[in-house]
């Protein structure tokens, strides 16, 4: 069955592929772009509270750890009641998440707070809902290139967000601070009015297929097996680096404004990397993309860790991370659409995201736990490396055509 094929929509009940852009850019910008400068709350929380680097970074680590157990739920519901519920509720516990992580004066409510509440609002509102909407309602000709403007967005909103947020951490302190992205994030609730589907949205044929039996296809075929591999080295290296890196610059006795400088780096040249990659996506192999840009990375670090460090060093490295940072978004997910079609796309997304977000959780927790027993962020730096390295040769088997299914015999 062909990718085409299990597209849901007949182009007459589509929503507008200009109102899907928008609507989706908007809210990936607003929930990606506040999460991406947690990293700043690190030094200003920890020196409060008495807390270590890794009593916060655990709690960042739970975060991306429920983000990625709820994205598979968040995934099935909307994928069986439509995005915009989801979306709606995780606005909402977006914004209570961030107001209780200011008034939590213990590592067990700073964790239930950053953490799960976080953790569980960002699997509602981020790429795995936003794309399922896109993958229904554009056509499968311009899919991957739609994928990487999101995804573009969403870089804009973490090069947009960290100085942003580094102004009001300065301006107003860190728990103001966190009140105003509570208010910002309840922006998403109107916007994903934008992204409310048409009935026959969830129509066609491959709504034949029940929940269980497209688990059951997907976990059983190698190349889902591969790209979820792959995309838990993803997670582990961008949130090890982007929770990490500013206080590894400071250890290093380079000035705050550094960092800041790094993150929006990051932030501004990913949507060069992410849009780029989403158009490439339409016309070579996903898979070379993938393993192309997870060995990039590997050298990225590599020479990073073995030239002199210095502000320029840094910024040369935060460019071209930021060229590789979430550029695997739109190839990953696209390949996913493009073998097991639209159907279950946030659902399956939420399963393939998850595995990034273990990888998340051991990127930044094993930052913290490492560098309190070491004193150094190195070891964690060259068990980046060595992921980065086989996470490019096990995307290189991956199949990308669409599975074969024997015909399902009509209810």
């Amino acid at each position: 069955m062909s990718s085409s094929s299990t597209s849901s929509a007949a182009p007459a009940t589509r929503l507008s592929m200009q109102q899907v852009l928008l609507c989706g850019a908007l809210i990936v910008t607003l929930s990606m772009g506040i999460r991406h400068g947690f990293g700043l709350w690190l030094g200003p929380i920890t020196t409060e509270r008495g807390w270590t680097r890794e009593t916060f970074a655990f709690a960042l680590a739970i975060q991306n750890l429920s983000w990625g157990i709820a994205g598979p739920f968040a995934g099935m519901l909307a994928d069986r009641y439509g995005a915009m519920r989801v979306l709606v509720a995780g606005s909402l516990f977006y914004a209570a998440g961030l107001a209780l992580m200011a008034v939590s004066e213990s590592g067990l409510a700073f964790t239930g707070s950053a953490g799960l509440m976080v953790g569980i609002a960002q699997s509602g509102c981020t790429y795995a809902i936003v794309y399922g909407v896109i993958g229904r309602q554009i056509d499968p000709a311009r899919r991957s290139w739609a994928m990487g403007v999101a995804a573009a967005a969403g870089s804009f909103g973490q090069f947009l967000m960290v100085p942003v947020e580094n102004f009001l951490i300065s301006h107003l302190g860190w728990q103001q601070a966190l009140y105003v992205l509570a208010l910002m994030a309840l922006v998403i609730v109107p916007l994903s009015i934008g992204l409310k589907e048409p009935p026959a949205a969830s129509g066609g044929s491959g709504a034949q297929q029940s929940i269980g039996a497209a688990l059951r296809e997907a976990f059983g075929y190698r190349s889902f097996q591969l790209l979820m591999a792959g995309y838990f080295v993803c997670g582990f290296q961008v949130v090890f680096i982007g929770v990490h890196m500013p206080s590894y610059l400071k250890d290093h006795g380079l000035a705050p404004e550094v960092a800041t400088g790094a993150l929006a780096l990051i932030g501004l040249f990913n949507v060069v990397g992410t849009y780029t990659a989403g158009a490439l996506g339409q016309k070579l192999a996903k898979r070379h993309i993938l393993a192309t840009i997870y060995g990039l990375r590997s050298v990225a670090i590599v020479v990073f860790l073995n030239v002199p460090l210095s502000p320029t060093s840094v910024y040369l490295f935060s460019t071209v991370m930021g060229l590789l940072w979430l550029s695997t978004v739109p190839p990953t997910n696209a390949v996913v659409a493009q073998i097991f079609g639209v159907r279950y796309l946030s659902m399956l997304g939420g399963f393939v995201f998850f595995s990034h977000q273990i990888g998340s959780f051991m990127g930044v927790w094993l930052g913290g736990r490492l560098y309190d027993r070491t004193g150094s962020y190195d070891v964690v730096w060259w068990i980046a490396v060595a992921l980065g390295v086989f996470a490019a040769l096990i995307n290189l088997p991956v199949r990308e055509t669409a599975i074969a299914r024997p015909a399902v015999a009509a209810a």
